[in-house]
């Protein structure tokens, strides 16, 4: 039988609402009442004044992700203040970081989300839910979909005016936008608009807005299968096409919170589907020609992935320093000298590598990389539909070989 003691829980997490200390319960007011510290925002701060006997301690501007402060207090009693669910989009997650879960205890309220869901009578599982606090908007446009419900927790008053904008430049102009207001407080408001229609002022800066995605034949629609059409991608020429981008997705097998490092990118179509895959992929584009590093920018952008970081450089050396990737791809640079063995060099043990070759220079070294370290090796060969006089005949595109490896 151990003699080890329990480790003491010496901070508190407690949720609040725009209610403030009426909202609690008589566990969570007595946590903050006998806290030495309590941390939080100026507005959760203030909300507890009543009740807190200890130092209040507003979070430093700008915000320190480390919680130095708080770290500085272990072992004393502690209450840290967080909107609604700390865990939930939450400062609740940041401390968790540093802090083990045995030595918290934590009271959540009601989220945002969930506040916002019983007001419109929504099933919150069937919801899509995103914060775009602090975030880009772009986020957003691989959720519109005709039909689809959303909830999206803003930074601003200004958020719902410029959010009904891009939906109307995407062409789902008619969906019907709620903005919920200080939800759970005394200035709770709904209000209603159409997106094309969009003439709300003085919105809160605590808001909710919810959309219930409508759209025209023209709409932007990024469908959830990988080989997204061309079309939605700027390019010159330099793009791996539809068939052949979701046959090498395919084989790049992208998992849950993986790193793609994409060599060659060109329009960046394959770190962009890479990332659309789920919202914990990353992705790291290389590409040596600075007008279309400039447009894989854009193109992440307007495929809702603006995480996508782009390194303006020539492989192999613009690879040195990069994160440790779990798959690569190789599309354009990869015949250059040193550029598939510094690949082969920098993938993790079990990861993934693919590399595409439509060159002859490019196919050779394939070949014996292939012939010494094993793989699949595959050909593509593609053919479309083009007139030809008066009829229509296929005409071949250049086959694509393509090698994948995995590092053993």
């Amino acid at each position: 039988m151990s003699n080890k003691q329990p480790t003491p829980k010496w901070l508190s997490i407690v949720g609040i609402g725009e209610d403030g200390v009426a909202g609690l319960g008589d566990e969570a007011k007595r946590l903050i009442a006998e806290a030495e510290f309590v941390f939080g925002g100026t507005r959760h701060v203030a909300l507890v004044a009543s009740l807190a006997k200890g130092e209040a301690r507003a979070w430093p501007s700008p915000f320190d992700a480390e919680m130095r402060d708080v770290l500085a207090l272990s072992g004393r009693r502690v209450c840290v203040m967080a909107s609604g669910d700390p865990f939930f989009h939450g400062v609740g997650i940041t401390l968790a970081r540093k802090i083990p879960p045995q030595e918290m205890q934590v009271i959540p309220a009601a989220s945002a989300f969930s506040l916002a869901a019983a007001r419109l009578g929504w099933a919150l599982q069937d919801t899509e839910t995103i914060s775009l606090h602090g975030r880009s908007l772009d986020l957003i446009r691989p959720l519109l979909h005709p039909g689809t419900r959303i909830l999206a927790l803003t930074s601003d008053g200004d958020a719902p005016a410029t959010i009904a904008r891009l939906l109307t430049e995407l062409d789902f102009g008619a969906s019907r936008l709620t903005i919920l207001e200080a939800l759970g407080g005394p200035n709770e408001r709904l209000r209603l608009a159409c997106a094309d229609a969009f003439d709300l002022e003085k919105i809160n800066p605590l808001n909710v807005l919810a959309i219930e995605v409508d759209s025209t034949s023209e709409a932007r629609i990024l469908p959830l299968t990988s080989g997204l059409a061309d079309h939605l991608f700027e390019h010159d020429g330099q793009i791996t096409k539809r068939e052949i981008r979701a046959i090498t997705l395919s084989a790049l097998a992208p998992r849950r919170g993986e790193l793609l490092w994409d060599i060659g990118a060109g329009s960046g179509s394959i770190g962009i589907e890479w990332m659309l895959a789920h919202p914990t992929m990353r992705a790291i584009a290389i590409e040596a020609d600075p007008t279309r590093a400039a447009r894989i920018h854009r193109n992440a952008s307007h495929c809702g992935v603006p995480g996508l970081v782009v390194v303006e450089g020539s492989a192999p050396k613009a690879l040195a320093r990069l994160g440790t990737p779990d798959a690569i791809f190789i599309g354009g640079g990869g015949s250059d000298t040193g550029v598939v063995g510094a690949a082969i060099k920098a993938l993790r043990v079990g990861g993934r590598l693919v590399a595409n070759a439509v060159t002859l220079e490019m196919e050779a070294l394939l070949l014996v990389r292939h012939a010494s370290l094993g793989g699949d090796l595959t050909r593509i060969a593609l053919s479309r539909v083009a007139p030809v006089g008066s009829m229509q005949a296929w005409r071949p595109a250049m086959p694509v070989t393509q090698w994948s490896w995995v590092k053993p």
